[in-house]
């Protein structure tokens, strides 16, 4: 067949007897042919093979040329071992009772002081619809946070982040705000390393049950990464090999918890439709990845992330009246950057200095009504955030 006679029906058609006659067993089982795409670069048809009701629903490839004639396939082996994983996963969710509307557990703000690992046990399904933080620092700043190891770090991860699924709603976001550590030399005969945090924690949240949605590159002035001395030496002397350039960004990776339903869902059966219009995005966005931000300091933390990112993520990744988690909350830039996008907030922190700070200036904004208890936390502080549309 010439190019401008085969349409897409076409090739859909070629696709599915491809299909029927490769792996025949498989049509039972809604295993079908996706939307014929034309590849400009490859010049072929490129046709997905799919499978329905399964959170990633993508089965293989079939590659059409312009003569009609498969020129690519994924192996037959291949669709087979995705297609028995998508069963064990569609019988695991059918033994599930369906939740055809969404519906969220009331929580007030609140400020936690202890482990989110141990809090978030106690909190319901879909409390939150939101997480966005900053994990703690990988032994760089010893004042801030300490570790046996790089492997007990990353299981530690693997914990805090595994309870923020428990409690986040369904297709909703978990926003990590994160970047490569770098651990300084101990003496003149050792040398310096890089540990890539961000790359290692793909892997873990894609295991937890997150799905990888976006990376989003924070960008800081040129001169912010200069007082970490990385790149010195190489500016003093030119030699080869030596090059290490100064770090100005870091990762704001974007992770969707797993489901098999459409972000549209979220939208659509939103409880309150007055609240999905409201949260519309007007005005100017940012059109890119990256986003040029400042970084910020404050004399009670480290390493606190700027307020500014902090608004853009929560404008962009959820609703008024949501529930927004940061379970390494900090001084509590979150919490301040939610109350005023009409967002709820929980926050968990386990150092008490931090959780004083945040007593003293989310108090001084009258965020925070009274202390109370808990269940069997040791203490937090709840806040009825006085607007109209929570």
């Amino acid at each position: 067949m010439a190019t401008a006679k085969l349409l897409t029906d076409d090739v859909r058609r070629i696709a599915l007897y491809w299909l029927a006659e490769t792996v025949p067993e498989i049509q039972s089982d809604g295993v079908s042919v996706g939307l014929p795409e034309w590849d400009d670069r490859l010049r072929v048809w490129r046709v997905a093979i799919v499978a329905r009701d399964t959170p990633d629903n993508h089965m293989g490839e079939v590659r059409v040329d312009a003569a009609g004639s498969i020129c690519f396939n994924s192996p037959a082996a291949l669709i087979k071992r995705r297609l028995r994983e998508a069963k064990g996963w569609k019988q695991a969710s059918s033994a599930k009772k369906s939740n055809p509307s969404v519906n969220f557990a009331p929580i007030p703000n609140k400020v936690i002081l202890g482990d989110c690992r141990a809090v978030l046990e106690s909190f319901p399904p879909d409390s939150v619809q939101l997480v966005f933080t900053s994990p703690p620092y990988l032994n760089a700043k010893p004042e801030y946070s300490e570790y046996v190891d790089y492997a007990a770090y990353l299981d530690f991860l693997r914990e805090a982040f595994a309870a923020c699924h428990g409690v986040l709603s369904e297709g909703r976001f978990l926003i990590v705000n994160v970047s490569p550590v770098l651990m300084k030399r101990t003496s003149r005969s050792t040398a310096s390393k890089r540990l890539p945090i961000p790359f290692d924690l793909h892997p873990i949240l894609d295991g937890i049950g997150f799905e990888f949605i976006d990376d989003i590159i924070w960008r800081k002035p040129e001169g912010a990464g200069w007082h970490l001395g990385r790149g010195r030496r190489f500016a003093a002397d030119r030699q080869p090999l030596q090059y290490k350039p100064v770090t100005v960004t870091e990762y704001v990776l974007v992770y969707r918890k797993k489901t098999s339903r459409l972000i549209d869902w979220n939208l659509r059966n939103h409880p309150d439709p007055a609240l999905v219009e409201h949260s519309r995005i007007l005005g100017e966005y940012d059109r890119t990845n990256v986003w040029e931000i400042a970084p910020s300091s404050h004399r009670g933390h480290p390493a606190v992330f700027p307020a500014e990112l902090a608004r853009r993520v929560i404008r962009y990744y959820s609703f008024a009246g949501d529930s927004v988690l940061d379970p390494f909350a900090g001084i509590g830039t979150v919490g301040r950057a939610a109350s005023q996008l009409e967002r709820r907030f929980v926050l968990i922190e386990k150092r008490i200095d931090y959780f004083e700070t945040m007593k003293q200036e989310l108090g001084a904004e009258s965020l925070f009504a009274a202390a109370v208890d808990f269940d069997d936390l040791e203490y937090f502080w709840s806040a009825d955030f006085d607007a109209d549309i929570l």
